[in-house]
């Protein structure tokens, strides 16, 4: 009866989180992105950041460690642009799975994955993707200076990060699923879009994401890198 009792109040909470905006978890993103960034030497390596083609920002996943626990997080996917001069419109995305990983006990974590490549970035236009199996996913390294792992980026489609009670590190997200959030995207753009065509639009993003593409600016851009691991 209690495990019952703590699923019911799982499923509860994650609707009653799935009621929060597009924008307001936009905003939530971009403050949870600069927060992890703002972090000296504890952010994540600035070449990856600034080779990687698409930043997945999953605020405030939940946990609830009932039987075998399971996860439930909403978020957005930011892709470059096809010119590669910038960051293009969020598509919204939902990532749910069984224990991958997370502390014990019911819990917040904020996620950050970055798809290193093409082919992963190809792959976020699909409904849904299993992590470790669809797409290939590593713990990402710690640390702005840090040396990243030549294999690691070489082979690694995605690399993902987690933040839970103050703690920063690469995170396993094997089995889990990414998938499209198709209400989500109908409350930021006003109607019905897949990720497909988000990603494909040439658009101007909407004004609710300018937050998380200025963070993405900021922290991405290969020049202001080298400045500020020279004054770290």
């Amino acid at each position: 009866m209690r495990g019952l009792a703590i699923a019911a109040s799982f499923f509860v909470s994650t609707g009653l989180w799935a009621a929060q905006s597009a924008s307001e978890r936009l905003s939530e993103s971009a403050s949870v992105f600069n927060e992890i960034m703002g972090t000296p030497d504890k952010g994540i390596p600035q070449d990856l950041l600034s080779k990687a083609q698409c930043v997945i920002v999953i605020p405030n996943m939940k946990k609830a460690a009932f039987v075998v626990g399971g996860e439930y997080g909403r978020g957005f996917a930011e892709c470059r642009n096809t010119a590669g001069t910038g960051w293009g419109s969020p598509a919204a995305v939902k990532l749910e799975g069984g224990s991958v990983g997370f502390q014990i006990g019911g819990s917040e974590t904020d996620l950050i994955m970055l798809v290193m490549n093409r082919r992963g970035m190809d792959k976020l236009a699909q409904d849904k993707i299993t992590l470790g199996a669809d797409a290939s996913i590593a713990a990402g390294p710690v640390g702005r200076t840090a040396a990243a792992n030549t294999d690691l980026k070489m082979n690694a489609e995605i690399l993902a990060w987690s933040r839970a009670k103050g703690l920063f590190a690469g995170v396993s997200l094997n089995g889990a699923s990414l998938r499209e959030d198709k209400d989500t995207n109908a409350d930021l753009y006003g109607h019905s879009m897949t990720n497909r065509e988000v990603l494909a639009s040439t658009a101007a993003a909407p004004a609710a994401a300018q937050p998380l593409i200025s963070a993405l600016d900021k922290y991405s851009s290969r020049s202001s890198n080298a400045d500020r691991v020279d004054k770290h």
